[in-house]
């Protein structure tokens, strides 16, 4: 495969359409140099100086590249199991874990590898994952996640997740699956100092991530939030994903998950969470006031039947919102533009039928980023990140469509043709150069049938 070398410009001329995330008209194309958007231009335009490469974007819908603020990568082995396919969270989780227990090295590089592969070719560039699960033999987790999203060429939040409260202390996970907290905040300081990338261009960064309020000790949470402080990186948890969740909250800690997150020192802009669905009007705006981000995760919460997020009304208070997939065991699925469609489509349940497609792309994209600390990507604007996301409309479903980027969810476009991520191509016609997708599927099915069988 062709790639454009850094100091040569890409015009992407003429697209059918484009989505920037903002008020820039793009219908001209998008002109990329040194890894970054040089122009953006109307329809008409030419670069301001020439480019000597062009590809021509005529069958092409544009949009940022798509950015997953939630997930689990290991759950792609446990997909569509049927011992749960029809649990809510509490018991879904009780079953699972003995499963996920078993995890190997091996397991999980094949995990993440399907996860990231399954989101690249859905049109996202940047993924964060909270991984929680560190068995006795799958110390190296986060290492092995790192190389996983260097070979695809991905960026990447991994959180360096953890549990410390096991069934014997009346946590929800089983004690083999629980740390101690000293191997976990050594852990968290040693993978920020080997792996978390500053700047604009960062490709993997850390985030310290204690997986939930009933897993995981009051003590974790507040140290967890003292070495972020420390360490300048982010924080990430579930919270108020259901309602078994809050009732836990009072009986343990004796208050609301939004005075816990504040009483342990979370309720800050550092801290982003999984689900925030459970919210009375005032936890809503003491999360806005405090800039705490809000990762929703439709399909999971349809499929686990959590609840519904008040997403407008949590982003009128100043919270910022993202989507994520969550993990492949509640969803069922790694793919970020159906996320998109699944979020216009439950928020139109409680919002009506005014929450528009371009919203529902802007959480997809711009909120998202914004959830990560990433303002560098998530939109197309001149100085951002060439994170691009390239769609065609050729197949049978977007036959007699007329506004192409309406046609994206509105049709239910499940698959970029091409993805570009810091000016270099990673999916090409509906493909990512150098992996053997049939010999990964065979290989992570095998995995998971070995897994769930014991």
């Amino acid at each position: 495969m062709k790639q454009s070398t850094p100091d040569r410009r890409l015009w992407l001329k003429n697209p059918l359409a484009a989505f920037t995330a903002n008020d820039l008209d793009a219908g001209g194309g998008v002109v990329l140099a040194g890894g970054l958007i040089a122009e953006v231009l109307a329809a008409g335009q030419s670069p301001a100086t020439p480019c000597e490469e062009v590809f021509d974007a005529g069958r092409h819908v544009i949009t940022p590249g798509l950015v997953n603020t939630h997930h689990h990568f290991y759950q792609t082995l446990t997909r569509a199991w049927a011992p749960v396919a029809n649990a809510e969270l509490f018991p879904w989780l009780k079953t699972l874990y003995p499963v996920w227990a078993r995890l190997t090295p091996k397991d999980l590089r094949l995990a993440t590898t399907a996860a990231l592969a399954e989101l690249l070719l859905s049109g996202c560039t940047t993924a964060a994952d909270h991984h929680y699960l560190f068995p006795h033999g799958l110390e190296d987790a986060i290492d092995i996640q790192v190389e996983a999203v260097r070979e695809l060429g991905m960026r990447a939040t991994l959180t360096r997740g953890s549990m410390s409260l096991g069934e014997h202390d009346g946590g929800l996970p089983p004690q083999s699956t629980v740390q101690d907290p000293d191997v976990i905040l050594a852990d968290s300081e040693r993978l920020v100092a080997a792996y978390h990338e500053r700047g604009d261009d960062a490709v993997i960064q850390i985030a310290l991530a204690p997986c939930s309020p009933f897993s995981v000790t009051r003590e974790l949470m507040v140290e967890s939030a003292a070495l972020a402080e420390k360490l300048d990186v982010r924080l990430h948890t579930h919270l108020a994903e259901t309602l078994d969740e809050e009732d836990f909250c009072r009986e343990k800690f004796g208050l609301r998950t939004v005075d816990y997150l504040e009483s342990v020192g979370w309720l800050t802009d550092r801290t982003w969470l999984g689900h925030g669905i459970h919210f009375d009007d005032a936890e809503i705006a003491r999360l806005g006031a405090a800039g705490t981000g809000i990762a929703h995760c439709p399909s999971s919460n349809m499929r686990l039947a959590s609840g519904t997020a008040r997403i407008l009304d949590l982003e009128a208070a100043g919270v910022p919102v993202g989507l994520g997939v969550d993990g492949s065991a509640s969803n069922d699925a790694s793919n970020m533009i159906q996320e998109a469609r699944q979020a216009l489509y439950l928020q139109r349940l409680r919002y009506g039928a005014g929450v528009s497609v371009e919203r529902a792309l802007g959480w997809a994209t711009r909120g998202s980023a914004r959830v990560l600390g990433r303002e560098s990507l998530g939109e197309i604007a001149p100085g951002r990140q060439a994170d691009l996301a390239l769609f065609t409309l050729d197949e049978l479903r977007f036959s007699g469509s007329h506004d192409p980027v309406a046609a994206l969810l509105l049709c239910g476009a499940d698959r970029a043709d091409r993805v570009m991520v810091g000016g270099q191509w990673r999916v090409v016609d509906g493909r990512i150069p150098g992996l053997d997708l049939g010999a990964l599927i065979a290989e992570h099915s095998s995995a998971a049938r070995r897994l769930v069988n014991g």
